[in-house]
C-alpha cells in the first residue's frame, strides 16, 4: 500500500477514535439526573421553563434545574406541599399548581420564593383551610379559586394577607361554614358584611364568661353545702349535750367554745 494511503487510512482512523472518545466523555459527563416521565426543559421568550403538566406526579420533582424560571406542575395528583419544598429554585418567576390533589400546604413551603416570584397558581385543588403563615413575605399574585374553601376567620386572615390574581376573586367560594347561610356564596361578600374574625372572637368570649359563671357556680354550691353541712353537725352536736348529765354538758360545751373559739 502506498505511502499517502497508510497516511490517510491513520488519519482516518484517529478521527473516528477522537470522536468516539468525544462521544463517550459526552455521556460520562452529562448530567446523571433523569427527569420524571412528562417532564422536559424548554426556553420560552429567553425564560427557561420546566413543564410536569399532566405527568401523573404525587409530589414536587427534586431535581428541579436551580436557574428555572417558569415551572409547570398542574394536571397532577400532587396532595400536599411540603416545608422547603422550592427553597432551591432563587429565579422562580411562575409557579403552577392548579388541578392537582393538594390539601395541604405547610408553614415554609414556599420559602426562598419571596423576592422574585411574581405568580402563584393553586386553582382547583382540594385546599379547605390554609394558615396565613405558609405564605408569609410572598409578594407574588395567587390563585385561590375552585377550591372547597371553609369561611372562617383563617380564611378571612390569609385572604388579607395575600395580593389576589386579578378576576380571581370571585371563585373563592364558601363551600362549608359555621353559618349556613354563608354556603354558596363568594367568600369577599361574605366578609363584606360580616367581620367573621370578631364573630369568633364574641363566640370565644361568650365561652369563656359561660365557663366562669359555670365555675363561679360550682364553688357557691360547695360552699352553701360546705356551711349548711357544718350547721347540722353542729345542731346534732348541741342536742348530745343537751342529752348529757348537767355537769358533764358543762364541761362539753366549755370544751366545743373553745374549740370554736
Amino acid at each position: 500500500m502506498p505511502v499517502a494511503e497508510q497516511v490517510l487510512l491513520h488519519q482516518v482512523t484517529m478521527r473516528l477514535l477522537l470522536q468516539s472518545l468525544f462521544l463517550l466523555l459526552g455521556c460520562c459527563l452529562c448530567p446523571a439526573t433523569a427527569f420524571p416521565k412528562g417532564c422536559y426543559l424548554e426556553e420560552e421568550e429567553g425564560l427557561k421553563t420546566f413543564r410536569c403538566s399532566n405527568a401523573r406526579l404525587t409530589e414536587v420533582p427534586r431535581d428541579i434545574p436551580n436557574d428555572t424560571n417558569k415551572l409547570y406542575l398542574d394536571s397532577n395528583r400532587i396532595p400536599f406541599l411540603p416545608r422547603d419544598a422550592f427553597r432551591d429554585l432563587p429565579l422562580l418567576l411562575e409557579l403552577d399548581l392548579s388541578h392537582n390533589a393538594i390539601a395541604s400546604v405547610e408553614s415554609g413551603a414556599f420559602r426562598g420564593l419571596a423576592e422574585h416570584l411574581h405568580s402563584l397558581d393553586l386553582s382547583s385543588n382540594r385546599l379547605v383551610s390554609v394558615s396565613k403563615d405558609a405564605f408569609s413575605s410572598l409578594k407574588a399574585k395567587v390563585n385561590l379559586s375552585n377550591n372547597p374553601w371553609l369561611c372562617d376567620c383563617r380564611l378571612q386572615e390569609l385572604i388579607r394577607t395575600v395580593e389576589l390574581v386579578a378576576g380571581s376573586s370571585g371563585g373563592i367560594v364558601c363551600d362549608s361554614s359555621a353559618q349556613e347561610e354563608h354556603v354558596g356564596k363568594a367568600f369577599l361578600q361574605v366578609i363584606a358584611d360580616t367581620d367573621l374574625c370578631n364573630v369568633y372572637k364574641k363566640t370565644t368570649d361568650i365561652a369563656m364568661l359561660v365557663t366562669m359563671f359555670g365555675w363561679f357556680a360550682m364553688v357557691i354550691s360547695y360552699l352553701v353545702y360546705y356551711v349548711r353541712q357544718n350547721q347540722e353537725d353542729a345542731r346534732r352536736h348541741l342536742e348530745y349535750l343537751k342529752s348529757l348529765p348537767s355537769k358533764q354538758r358543762r364541761s362539753e360545751e366549755s370544751s366545743t367554745i373553745s374549740t370554736v373559739v
